[in-house]
């Protein structure tokens, strides 16, 4: 059974000048000691479908659909019970901790909250274990740090803390947006083996939510490529990059610079813009940036299962660079 069930999952958000269609009837599933890479360009749902499941929707979200956690329905359920599940069965790393952490209460008294609510630990015992969690998550100097504010430290010091928060009650499932953005690469690495570890020694399960493919081919073992709040394709992590079979998920594979290709200093980017969420095209909403787009795609294509674990939206049966090079 999986931990986490998610069905025809709809987010929408009432503007003044319109409602914006942010995640469109989105599916997926993700098992205990998974770790599922959620992809795609800014503006994609990405982010929306993680505070939809956590309950953290801005006041004008509407949500609709199924999410199902341990075999327990998340949506409408109460604060109160939403409350008992957030930090302690499913944590959040937020791609923002400038907004995330309380600017009155010291480091060291909001990770002392976390144990002392959601694991019962006493004060003494919850503040050993808060300081070995920021050594952890590489820290200097934790005990000092524990006494500071979050104006005090730089904005990669405040993720280290948030990442430390995330993972102090070992949950069941982790939500992480972005993680490592704000740090230097030789911290993301750690930080990334430190989340690999979790997932491996505790069956922690990861919805990791990047730009950055390169982690998603390190830490993933699914990959979930989203396009105008809709999935476009899903795959095991080494098939996809190895084969992808949708369009948008070749051009995202193509924009990433490549160490073992000659090329000149320009980029390979995906022309064209992403539809207004106001107002999405009625067929497939990638059609007018794909370089393959024909008649049958003024209809929207089922996203159905083409192979073992595969799973795409798109007419072609195949990417006609794929049937050139075969």
């Amino acid at each position: 059974m999986a931990l986490l069930e998610v069905r025809n999952l709809t987010v929408s958000f009432d503007t003044p000048d319109g409602t914006v269609h942010a995640v469109n009837g989105l599916s997926f599933d993700l098992d205990p000691g998974e770790t599922l890479g959620l992809v795609g360009e800014s503006g994609s749902g990405k982010t929306q479908t993680a505070l939809a499941i956590m309950g953290l929707l801005a006041q004008n979200g509407r949500v609709s659909g199924s999410v199902v956690f341990r075999g327990q329905e998340l949506l409408g359920m109460s604060p109160g019970e939403l409350s008992r599940v957030r930090g302690s069965k499913i944590s959040m790393i937020f791609q923002d901790p400038d907004s995330s952490l309380n600017p009155y209460l010291s480091i060291g008294d909001q990770l002392i909250e976390v144990l002392t609510h959601h694991r019962a630990l006493r004060r003494r015992e919850a503040r050993a274990r808060a300081i070995e969690m920021l050594g952890r998550v590489r820290l200097s100097d934790p005990e000092q740090r524990m006494r500071q504010y979050p104006h005090e430290l730089s904005g990669g010091m405040c993720q280290r803390v948030m990442i430390a928060m995330a993972l102090l009650c070992q949950p069941d499932l982790l939500i992480a947006d972005e993680p490592t953005t704000a740090l230097d690469v030789t911290v993301q690495s750690q930080i990334n083996s430190l989340m690999g570890e979790l997932s491996e020694k505790s069956s922690t399960a990861i919805l990791l939510i990047t730009h950055d493919l390169g982690v998603v081919a390190g830490l993933a073992h699914r990959v979930l490529v989203m396009y105008a709040g809709q999935e476009m394709e899903m795959a095991p992590v080494d098939d996809l990059f190895a084969d992808p079979r949708h369009p948008y998920t070749e051009g995202l594979l193509n924009s990433v610079p490549r160490l073992d290709q000659v090329r000149s200093g320009i980029l390979n980017a995906i022309p064209g813009n992403p539809p207004s969420l106001l107002e999405l095209p009625t067929g497939c909403p990638f059609a007018g940036r794909c370089l393959y787009a024909w008649e049958q795609c003024r209809q929207l294509p089922e996203f159905e299962k083409i192979d073992e674990d595969r799973f795409k939206r798109c007419h072609l049966d195949a990417l006609p660079t794929k049937r050139e090079s075969a």
